[in-house]
């Protein structure tokens, strides 16, 4: 494993000394390591990374920590309490304390019963043509492997095998689309091996709508006939998502799902929210509603918790706290009114203080050190995937967070899409997502970071519940047995919604039972 670990720093430019090296070898998890590696490319502009100096910044580092096993946080503590229990070493004393405090926050993480399974960080860095070749080339490899598992695709060939004039199957990633005169559909499509032609004629109505919706990045098999000049397509399908069995509990427990809190704005509805938290803290509430509210173990935040500074033109006028910090102060005094017994689960979005680019990393405690510090708060990327209520022998209820931004241009690249007026309905695009098996399938939709090692907007493990935020609207759907969960806010319309239409729907929260798989939706936007 010291080979994989050396390659790993040494191709984002960092050096290990051998403590450090010796360590990530003991915990022989090379997951663990490239994360722990994105975190510190993030935090540090230091290139020779020491023991020294991840006990130092340990706190930095604890939501990757936290993760491990209890086996392996024994094995952080042996190391990093040995270099700081040297006589004289005053600052030891506080590195030992939080180390145990560490292990022991640790165990207690485990057994409020959130794991998560994905929260990719990558750090910032100078880009060439050639990491986003190796973005694409994994990203195509694996939607090929999605695809080869789906019967339909059988005779599977490459472009450049391609020499009869039979039926057979090809995979290809979308470079082009074009209408032609007679209103056929023809899409240039690539695989590692050569580029090819495609035809959908207008003739086969079902699969001429379906090509309609095709955008520009899809990875789709596609069934034809032709020859090395050119392809007659008769079916094509994407990667797709499907859970075959729903999971569910055995104990009665509840999740609850927010987005886009905008604390700082002057359209936060401030009033709104406390009645929401007074809700959970039993005020007003009779014995059998109290019951209920001590079952609420679990609550997602997706993103722009706070308005943020500088995100839209003309935004300072409409700003309360035009300080960050404080915005992010304000919402942690909001979060401490929360029964600790609740899990908040909490990802980035555009107006959170972290990068626009996706995947946007964790708000840091230089933004928010009060959330840092809060034991029943988890701060993950986004996307991140996160397992709740599982057990040793049952697997718990997988919830794949993304706040969306994606959306936006989905709607405007999909006639079916932006002609039902989607913004209303989001979880109309989400399905599009699920279909594809990516949260952000054309390139130039979002901004994003590539990575050679896996597109990280990749939906590489099927979740039970996808949940996204963004645009502002509750909204409840199933795809294929996944749930979808598209969330509402805690913000009135501001100027630029109204200038781009969008039309909020705000203090709405979907309430999920995690034993029953029925929800509801609580209405705080009246006065009560």
């Amino acid at each position: 494993m010291n080979q994989n670990i050396l390659k790993l720093f040494l191709e984002k430019g960092f050096l290990l000394d051998k403590d450090m090296l010796n360590f990530l070898n003991d915990l022989n998890d090379e997951r663990v390591a490239n994360e722990i590696l994105n975190k510190i490319a993030i935090i540090s502009q230091k290139k020779l990374i020491t023991k020294v100096f991840v006990s130092e910044n340990l706190d930095k580092i604890k939501s990757i920590l936290f993760e491990l096993d209890i086996d392996k946080g024994k094995l952080v503590d042996k190391y990093f309490t040995e270099i700081n229990t040297q006589p004289n070493a005053e600052s030891g004393k506080e590195s030992v304390n939080f180390i145990e405090n560490s292990v022991k926050k640790n165990v207690e993480q485990l057994n409020s019963r959130v794991k998560i399974l994905s929260s990719p960080l990558i750090a910032s860095q100078k880009l060439t043509v050639k990491d986003f070749l190796k973005h694409f080339k994994s990203r195509y490899n694996l939607m090929k492997k999605f695809l080869q598992e789906r019967p339909e695709l059988d005779n599977l060939i490459s472009i450049d095998k391609i020499t009869g004039n039979k039926e057979f199957c090809v995979i290809g990633i979308v470079n082009q689309k074009n209408i032609t005169k007679n209103k056929n559909i023809i899409l240039e499509i690539e695989d590692l091996t050569g580029k090819i032609k495609v035809l959908i004629n207008q003739n086969k109505e079902e699969i001429y709508t379906k090509g309609r919706e095709i955008l520009l990045d899809d990875v789709i098999g596609f069934k034809c006939t032709g020859t090395r000049d050119f392809l007659f397509v008769n079916d094509f399908f994407y990667p797709d998502s499907h859970i075959i069995e729903k999971n569910r509990t055995e104990e009665e427990v509840y999740a609850l799902f927010i987005s886009d809190i905008h604390v700082g704005s002057n359209n936060f509805l401030e009033k709104n929210f406390n009645n929401f938290l007074d809700w959970l803290n039993g005020v007003g509430s009779d014995e059998k509603q109290k019951e209920t509210l001590k079952k609420i173990k679990y609550m997602f935040v997706v993103g722009d918790t706070v308005e943020g500074i500088g995100v839209y033109p003309g935004q300072e006028k409409e700003l309360l706290i035009k300080d960050v910090k404080k915005q992010y102060d304000k919402l942690a005094e909001f979060y401490k009114k929360i029964p600790s017994h609740i899990n908040i689960i909490q990802c980035a979005g555009q107006h959170d203080a972290v990068r626009v680019p996706e995947p946007q990393p964790p708000v840091s405690e230089e933004f928010a050190e009060d959330l840092n510090n809060m034991d029943n708060v988890y701060l993950v990327s986004n996307p991140s995937l996160i397992e709740i209520h599982g057990t040793d022998e049952k697997p718990g209820i997988k919830v794949l967070m993304y706040h969306g931004a994606s959306m936006h241009g989905m709607i405007t690249e999909i006639e079916e899409l932006r002609l039902s007026n989607a913004h209303s309905s989001p979880t109309k695009v989400i399905k599009h997502m699920l279909l594809r098996r990516h949260l952000a399938p054309t390139h130039g939709a979002t901004t994003y970071i590539p990575d050679a090692n896996g597109d990280p907007m990749i939906i590489k493990e099927v979740p039970d519940i996808l949940t996204t935020g963004d645009l502002h609207r509750t909204d409840i759907d199933t795809y294929n047995g996944v749930l979808i969960i598209s969330n509402s806010c805690w913000q009135s319309m501001t100027s630029f919604e109204e200038k781009v239409g969008n039309n909020p729907d705000p203090c709405k929260v979907p309430i999920l039972n995690l034993k029953s798989r029925e929800i509801k939706i609580l209405d705080f936007s009246g006065d009560s």
